[in-house]
């Protein structure tokens, strides 16, 4: 069974720092590209960050360039996402995501898997 599973979420003073790890298992995402989506309350699903299978490549939000930064170990079959100078309105459950496309994309229809979610919330 293929299985995304996100960690490292919390609650964290505005301007704090966190670490979400996204662990795979049950098949090797090594030629897969990964991403990280967020979605708020009321709010529809966004895309955050995107890494290309080697890691060669990476893609941000505006909203998150240069505070957040995507990176992989595929030794471990595992992506992370280092947030920086966290603010409240990055307050959401964050998703990790795995496509078998051409790379690193922002379209959520392209990721073929997805975890189940991890909490962040970000106090002002």
């Amino acid at each position: 069974q293929v299985q995304l599973v996100e960690s490292g979420g919390g609650l964290v003073q505005a301007g704090g720092s966190l670490r979400l790890s996204c662990a795979a298992s049950g098949r090797t995402f090594s030629n897969y590209a990964r991403g990280w989506f967020r979605q708020a309350p009321g709010k529809e699903r966004e895309f955050v960050a995107a890494i290309s299978w080697s890691g060669g490549s990476t893609y941000y939000a505006d909203s998150v360039k240069g505070r957040f930064t995507i990176s992989r170990d595929n030794a471990k079959n595992t992506v992370y996402l280092q947030m920086n100078s966290l603010k409240p309105e990055d307050t959401a459950v964050y998703y990790c995501a795995a496509s078998g496309g051409v790379g690193a994309t922002s379209l959520s229809d392209l990721y073929d898997y997805w975890g189940q979610g991890t909490q962040v919330t970000v106090s002002s």
